[in-house]
């Protein structure tokens, strides 16, 4: 997964107060996961294209509601 150029972005529903956040990037090859208080270097989970849609979906649809 090639970083280079990535924009990361986070939800207007972050936690900006203590920097709890998750942040995201769409690059070419990868959709990157990150915990934004290990950037710019540290561990960036990579879901594919099509896992990363499938996750979307299930959240839309509420299937991770409690």
């Amino acid at each position: 997964m090639n970083r280079t150029g990535a924009s990361w972005f986070k939800s207007s529903r972050s936690d900006a107060g203590n920097g709890s956040c998750v942040e995201i990037a769409f690059m070419a090859d990868a959709v990157g996961v990150r915990d934004s208080k290990d950037q710019p270097g540290g561990p960036v989970l990579p879901f594919s294209p099509a896992s990363w849609r499938s996750f979307i979906a299930g959240v839309k649809a509420g299937e991770f509601n409690r």
